[in-house]
């Protein structure tokens, strides 16, 4: 990446996604609603791995370009920066049970690079970011419910 690119550059995030032995299914819905994403200009996909978990725990680490029967995904391989390091691996894998199987998509989120470039060029620097669990969400808005309820 040139020096230009790298100061538009938008928020990178990683997602897992882990499925049980013999059930991953990574040419189907979940890789149309990708390609939809990255068509739409919402993201850019930067690296895509697969991750086999042993019930011993070793783990094993398939490129994109190294999977076969790809499908729809075969247009975003060429495209792959294929940023993840071997100790990238062992952390993301630190996240799955014995016996898994996830695919691990590192995005760049373009929707919001025009307002990360900005706060670059004003001097500011992102200092932290999360996310918060959709279950976390769901137990505060069913709690705030309970409360209304009871305030009846």
């Amino acid at each position: 990446m040139t020096e230009s690119s790298l100061d538009e550059l938008g928020p990178v995030d990683f997602v897992i996604v882990e499925f049980p032995v013999g059930q991953s299914n990574f040419t189907g819905e979940m890789a149309e609603e990708l390609l939809r994403l990255t068509d739409a200009g919402t993201i850019r996909v930067i690296d895509i791995l697969i991750l086999q978990k042993a019930d011993d725990g070793t783990v094993d680490a398939l490129e994109l370009s190294d999977a076969e029967n790809l499908g729809p995904l075969a247009r975003l391989e060429a495209e792959l920066a294929e940023l993840l390091a071997e100790e990238d691996v062992e952390n993301l894998a630190a996240a799955m049970d014995p016996g898994s199987v996830a695919g691990v998509i590192v995005y760049e989120n373009l929707w919001a690079a025009p307002f990360a470039s900005a706060a670059r060029r004003a001097g500011g620097q992102l200092i932290a970011n999360g996310r918060i669990p959709m279950q976390d969400i769901i137990a505060s808005l069913e709690a705030d419910q309970e409360l209304e309820k009871v305030g009846d």
